[in-house]
C-alpha cells in the first residue's frame, strides 16, 4: 500500500528533528527540499512540507537558498538562559524520582562516550553523546508538558554547543557535569538533581558568555 502525503512529510519530519537533535546540521548547512526527496525517495512536495513544519516550529528557518538553523543573537540564547534556570532543574528532579535501571544503563553509556571522546578528540561523537544523555533523561520525565517546552528550545541549546563544544576546558566541565547528575539520578535523589542541573545551565552561560563574540 502507497504511504500518503503526510505519511511521508511525518516520517522526513522525524528524520530531519533526528538530525538536528544529534547537532548533525551546523549552522552551514543548507537543507533544500529537491535534495532531501531525492535522498529519502519521496517526491518534493512532502520533504517541502516537513521542513516548512520545522520552520514553524522555530527548529529552521527558510531562505532563498533552502533551509538553515537559526542563528541566535547573543541576547536571544542569554534570555533562554534565564527560562532554563527555572524549567531544567525542576525536569532533572522529577527525572530522578522516574529512574529505571534501563535509563541509567543508557546515560551511563553516553557519559562513558562524552569522556572517550575528550581523549579521541572526536568532536561529532561528543556532540552526538550529549544529545543523547540530554534526550534520554528527558524521556523520562512524566510531566509532558514541562518536556515539550524544554525541547522547544532546543535551537538555543545547538546554538550553545556549536559555539562552545570546541573548547577543551567547556567539554571537560560538561562531563563532570553530567557525571555528577548521574550519581544524583542513581540515588534517585531529586533535590540533589535539581541542584546540579542549576549549576549546569549556570556554567552553560558563563561558557557561553567567554566565548561568544
Amino acid at each position: 500500500m502507497q504511504m500518503s502525503r503526510q505519511s511521508h512529510r511525518d516520517r522526513i519530519y522525524d528524520v530531519l528533528m533526528t538530525r538536528i537533535r544529534r547537532g548533525e546540521v551546523g549552522w552551514d548547512d543548507r537543507l533544500i527540499d529537491t535534495a532531501i526527496a531525492t535522498e529519502l525517495g519521496v517526491s518534493r512536495m512532502p520533504a517541502r512540507d516537513a521542513l516548512m513544519r520545522l520552520a514553524a516550529e522555530g527548529y529552521l528557518v527558510p531562505t532563498t537558498r533552502g533551509f538553515t538553523l537559526p542563528n541566535l543573537s547573543r541576547a536571544e540564547v542569554l534570555e533562554v538562559f534565564e527560562l532554563r534556570r527555572m524549567l531544567d532543574p525542576r525536569a532533572a528532579a522529577m527525572a530522578a524520582q522516574a529512574m529505571t535501571p534501563e535509563v541509567l544503563a543508557d546515560l551511563t553509556h553516553a557519559v562513558a562516550q562524552t569522556q572517550g571522546s575528550l581523549v579521541s578528540g572526536d568532536v561529532p561523537l561528543f556532540f552526538h553523546a550529549c544529545e543523547v544523555y540530554r534526550n534520554r533523561w528527558l524521556d523520562i520525565v512524566p510531566n509532558r508538558v514541562l518536556v515539550d517546552t524544554i525541547r522547544r528550545y532546543l535551537v538555543q541549546v545547538q546554538t550553545v554547543r556549536l559555539t562552545t563544544m570546541r573548547d577543551d576546558t567547556t567539554n571537560r566541565i560538561i562531563v563532570e557535569g553530567q557525571r555528577d547528575l548521574l550519581a544524583a539520578f542513581r540515588a534517585r535523589d531529586a533535590v540533589a538533581a535539581s541542584d546540579r542541573m542549576l549549576r549546569f545551565v549556570i556554567e552553560g552561560e558563563q561558557a557561553f558568555r567567554a566565548t561568544a563574540p
